[in-house]
């Protein structure tokens, strides 16, 4: 099999992702949108038909005072990788971003290798011997995913760094938590949500709580809690530009790429969070609430609107995004997981970010650079 690469229309992007049913929402043109820093280009896999048989979204970041680039493809690219051989498909990729000034080529392959069902993640939550999730014995293992992993390594990929020592990589989270929906009714997947998960939404449903779709006038909003989430969890807020631009440039794509709830009581705004959405797969993408009146749970509130309304639209998984890969009770990330694992669904494991070094030097003094920022 021969393929080459080549830039592609927009249309001609979405249009092969229609057509697969989903792919990562870091892999449509519109985010190319919300990074300004970057340069996006919308690339595909021709055969010698000239038939587009893979696509991938291509952010390119210039390198201070070099015409050079990272080329990055987050969650992606989008193409078969579980059949066959990945040669033909990666070569091209790199000869494609060697050729548009690219010293290194950064991915992150959708692929699965394990999965723990949520009783799993609970009882290791609850084993003062198991420290982290990765040892913890899963309850499914992927076997093409090694054989993915075997291959880059000998086309000359290299594993990027885990991250922190939080599990969260330094791109994309390499674990996850996500609730099937293919196959089940609504009234199955609220009833494989905990029990302190169920008694919350009726705690809130008998307060009042009120979930509402916003629009982008309620983004400060929504900014605002967010801003007190990020003090009380320690992380970096990103600023409310980044959010107006999300909303700005992937509803302009499709009106059901992102939504924003709030979740109201009293007159007042407790939580908020944003869904994200590509063909069959729906994301939380962030979550945002303040410390006041927590006994009315509107977090469960948002959350189970965001669950019926994604189940009503047909999606096939509901992802809740990264998770904690550490079980240390002392870590302030141990309550995300315990949250999201109390919707009864499973943490999933990713292969990781590989890199292609396309100019080894460059390639290690970048490296050099990002750990001295």
């Amino acid at each position: 099999m021969t393929l080459r690469v080549e830039e592609i229309t927009r249309e001609q992007h979405l249009a092969f992702v229609a057509a697969r049913g989903s792919a990562s929402h870091m892999q449509v043109p519109s985010w190319g949108e919300v990074k300004p820093d970057w340069r996006a280009e919308s690339i595909g896999w021709l055969d010698e038909g000239g038939r587009i048989v893979g696509a991938g979204l291509v952010l390119y970041r210039p390198v201070p005072r070099l015409k050079r680039y990272l080329a990055y493809l987050p969650e992606g690219p989008v193409i078969p990788w579980h059949e066959g051989e990945l040669r033909p498909w990666l070569d091209p990729l790199v000869a494609h971003a060697r050729g548009r000034g690219a010293f290194t080529v950064r991915m992150g392959p959708p692929v699965v290798a394990r999965r723990w069902d949520a009783p799993t993640v609970k009882d290791a939550i609850a084993d003062p011997a198991a420290g982290r999730l990765r040892d913890v014995g899963a309850d499914e293992t992927e076997p093409r995913a090694a054989e993915v992993v075997e291959q880059l390594r000998r086309l000359g990929w290299q594993q990027g760094a885990d991250g922190d020592t939080d599990g969260f990589s330094a791109g994309q989270p390499r674990y996850v938590f996500q609730v099937p929906f293919a196959g089940r009714s609504l009234e199955e997947i609220r009833d494989g949500l905990n029990q302190q998960w169920r008694r919350n939404i009726k705690k809130a449903e008998k307060a009042g709580v009120k979930v509402v779709e916003g629009g982008l006038d309620d983004l400060p909003v929504f900014y605002e809690l967010y801003r007190e989430t990020a003090e009380r969890d320690r992380f970096i807020p990103r600023p409310l530009g980044y959010f107006q631009r999300m909303w700005t440039a992937l509803r302009a794509e499709d009106p059901d790429r992102m939504r924003l709830y709030l979740a109201h009581h009293d007159g007042e705004v407790l939580s908020a969070a944003t869904m994200l959405t590509v063909g069959t797969h729906v994301w939380y993408s962030y979550g945002a609430s303040t410390s006041r009146r927590r006994e009315v749970q509107p977090n469960n509130a948002v959350q189970w609107r965001m669950m019926s309304d994604a189940h009503e639209r047909g999606a096939a998984v509901y992802d809740l995004r990264g998770i904690t890969d550490t079980l240390d009770e002392g870590n302030h990330l141990l309550g995300l997981l315990r949250f999201k694992a109390g919707t009864g669904g499973r943490a999933a494991e990713y292969v990781g970010e590989w890199d292609y070094p396309v100019s080894r030097l460059l390639h290690k003094a970048f490296g050099l650079y990002m750990a001295r920022r």
